[in-house]
């Protein structure tokens, strides 16, 4: 044991000696359990989230949608995404949106460089997870109807032309768009949710509605399921908010209390809210709401008090049951899971939430009008100019990756025959349920 710990000694010396930065063990330590935790929310949380929700015949497609962007997507952020978002570009006018190539397939990063104090390997790996995740929350809106090699092509495409960009601009550092104008997204509400959410209905309305939708009932085969799902995403959350701090300190523990208090008020106010309306309180309800309270506080998590994450997570609860209950039925789109009454939805909420309520406390790892000048409406309206940026960039950019995707395919819809059998059976030749 002596041994191994002189070994192991000997390897840290030089990771001082190529930073200025200093590595911090129990930073380290939590960078890499927070990873580990944000990628449990894809495979494992989002994708049983949303198998459960779907039709039988669609389980299985509907859990790959999920697993496969998720892989294709880690790939695509190490080859270009990483150096698209955080790197540097070689003029100011493109690296207000976009930065550059330096970094490609992660060039001129070595093992031994530091993210302040813990290794920029973990700080790629960290991020990764969060472009992967934001891509596969928008296959909800389209299951059952697109082909899974459309669906691939515009995993790859747009991960590239979309979510770097966005990333850079809200977190990409000095020079960046919305990071100069001082927007605040603590982990995501904008980069990750509002993005996701939007895209998936941008993609819903270009591919069509579902056959029969909506005078066809097409009711969740595994409700147990869903709600295992939403419990596997809410452990995986403290890595994605409190991991979002970068390190094991007092910042992280206040987005993990956020996180804890706005989501159990989300839950329990969609459960009301169904005990008053319609007299029966469900577990889909439940799950529901617990998801919309985490995408709620996400982008607030270490800049909102206690009070602030109650009211956070009730209000995200109300606008997600809105969107998904109301404004769904009223506008007429077919969004299969519910990717933008939930994420988009609340993460716009909490977007401009963290204007509102963001605490005004300089010892925060934040800048922005209220920093120093305790400018609240000012600070609420850079938040506005992030939400329309993000939203902007988000649909055309979608656009533009559906039309080039589905070129490329020869079409984004499967064919009648295909839908109607279930594309468990007619896309990947496996059963996900057998009844």
């Amino acid at each position: 044991m002596k041994r191994m710990l002189l070994a192991l000694t000997a390897l840290m010396l030089p990771i001082a000696a190529f930073s200025a930065d200093k590595l911090d063990t129990g930073d380290t330590a939590w960078m890499m359990i927070s990873t580990a935790l944000v990628l449990l929310m894809t495979p494992a949380g989002l994708a049983l989230f949303y198998a459960g929700m779907t039709r039988s015949k669609n389980a299985l497609n509907t859990y790959m949608m999920v697993t496969g962007a998720f892989v294709l997507a880690m790939i695509v952020w190490v080859v270009a995404g990483y150096s698209l978002a955080f790197g540097t570009a070689e003029s100011a006018g493109i690296q207000k949106f976009v930065g550059g190539l330096g970094n490609v397939l992660l060039s001129g990063i070595k093992w031994t460089d530091l993210s302040g104090s813990y290794p920029t390997y973990v700080f790629v790996a960290f991020q990764g997870t969060f472009a992967a995740i934001t891509v596969a929350i928008a296959s909800g809106s389209v299951i059952g109807r697109m082909k899974f090699s459309t669906w691939m092509v515009v995993v790859a495409l747009w991960g590239l032309i979309v979510y770097a960009p966005i990333a850079h601009m809200v977190w990409g550092g000095d020079g960046a768009l919305l990071f100069d104008a001082g927007a605040l997204d603590f982990a995501g509400g904008t980069v990750v949710h509002m993005n996701g959410g939007l895209a998936g209905l941008v993609l819903a309305i270009l591919l069509g509605k579902r056959s029969g939708y909506p005078k066809i009932a097409m009711k969740p085969f595994s409700i147990i399921l869903t709600a295992l799902g939403a419990a596997l995403l809410w452990f995986g959350w403290y890595g994605f908010n409190a991991g979002s701090a970068f390190g094991a300190n007092a910042i992280a523990g206040l987005a993990l209390l956020t996180t804890t208090i706005a989501t159990a008020a989300a839950g329990l106010t969609w459960l009301v809210l169904e005990w008053v309306i319609y007299k029966k309180p469900t577990l889909l309800g439940v799950a529901s709401g617990i998801v919309a309270g985490l995408v709620a506080i996400t982008p607030a998590a270490g800049f909102v008090s206690v009070g602030g994450a109650f009211i956070v997570g009730i209000v995200g609860s109300i606008v997600g049951f809105f969107g998904v209950v109301v404004l769904k039925k009223k506008l007429g789109y077919d969004d299969s899971l519910d990717a933008f009454g939930i994420h988009f939805l609340a993460g716009l909420w909490g977007a401009l939430a963290t204007g509102l309520l963001a605490v005004n406390d300089k010892e925060l790892l934040w800048d922005g009008p209220m920093k120093e000048a305790g400018d609240r409406m000012g600070q609420f309206m850079v938040q506005v100019e992030s939400v329309v940026v993000v939203g902007l960039w988000t649909l055309i950019g979608t656009v533009i990756v559906y039309f080039i995707a589905s070129a490329l395919t020869g079409g984004a819809r499967v064919d009648a025959e295909t839908e109607e059998i279930g594309l468990d059976e007619s896309l990947h030749g496996e059963r996900g349920v057998n009844l």
